[in-house]
């Protein structure tokens, strides 16, 4: 795997070992795939800060699918950038078609842990130009999934992906952390994707930046909530709610939620 994609390892890492601690989120999935895979982390990538964020991240956007899920009885679910996640498994398809995209090289890696379904495919294709769309037949409703993903992506990348989807789907729902540009500068020195290879990296301080002709910025959505700050204890919540809930994290980065409809 090239720099880029070796970066699926660190929220995997987080979301194994919140999983055994019995914080945030069950993900036998993931402790079984970090299991087996034995990849080596060293430095910021292996903290337990950085694993803490990484399981609440994923809870804030699994909470974020379901309600659309059950609000929107006829879209699919797009995980653009999935890597070795479970959301399918944690969300569960229920009636819905679920598709997982990711390089071709992680789809090879993923088919080693995840089998597809009636409901379920797992699709090859690089976000950037957008062809792996073809593979998906529906066209109705969407509800996108971009988890650490948008700040490998340039604002014109950003803004092709949402013409193409635009093109493709009659309604979009999509959710999105960002780098602000001030965390994109210091990330080529200071980041834990350091750790594996990544030095470039991009950012944006507007959110509708990424807008693009019927494609519009919603709302922001709170990275940390207090809910799950408050499972932690003692001195543990009270770093964490200042290295990753407090005002200067959200100078670093964002969550934004994105429509057409």
């Amino acid at each position: 795997m090239n720099s880029v994609n070796k970066t699926l390892y660190i929220p995997l890492y987080g979301k194994s070992y919140v999983s055994k601690k019995g914080l945030f989120l069950d993900d036998k999935k993931a402790e079984e795939i970090w299991a087996a895979e034995g990849f080596k982390l060293r430095g910021k990538s292996k903290s337990k800060w950085l694993a803490y964020y990484m399981g609440i991240r994923s809870c804030v956007f699994d909470e974020w699918v379901n309600q659309l899920m059950m609000d929107l009885q006829d879209a699919v679910v797009i995980h653009i950038g999935c890597g070795m996640d479970s959301r399918v498994i944690r969300v569960g398809s229920d009636n819905h078609k679920w598709y997982d995209v990711d390089f071709p090289e992680v789809i090879t890696e993923r088919r080693k842990y995840y089998s597809e379904s009636k409901n379920y495919r797992m699709i090859e294709g690089d976000v950037r130009d957008c062809t792996w769309l073809t593979a998906i037949k529906e066209n109705k409703s969407a509800i996108v999934v971009m988890e650490g993903v948008s700040m490998y992506l340039t604002v014109d990348e950003m803004q092709n992906l949402a013409n193409s989807l635009c093109f493709h789907f009659e309604n979009i729902m999509l959710l999105a952390d960002c780098y602000s540009s001030f965390a994109a500068k210091i990330s080529k020195h200071k980041n834990p994707i350091n750790d594996v290879g990544v030095t470039d990296v991009y950012g944006i301080d507007n959110p509708q930046a990424y807008q693009s002709g019927k494609f519009t910025f919603v709302k922001e959505h709170t990275m940390i909530p207090q809910k799950y700050i408050d499972k932690l204890k003692g001195f543990e919540r009270f770093i964490f709610a200042k290295l990753y809930a407090g005002s200067f994290s959200k100078k670093l980065y964002r969550l934004f939620e994105y429509a057409k409809n």
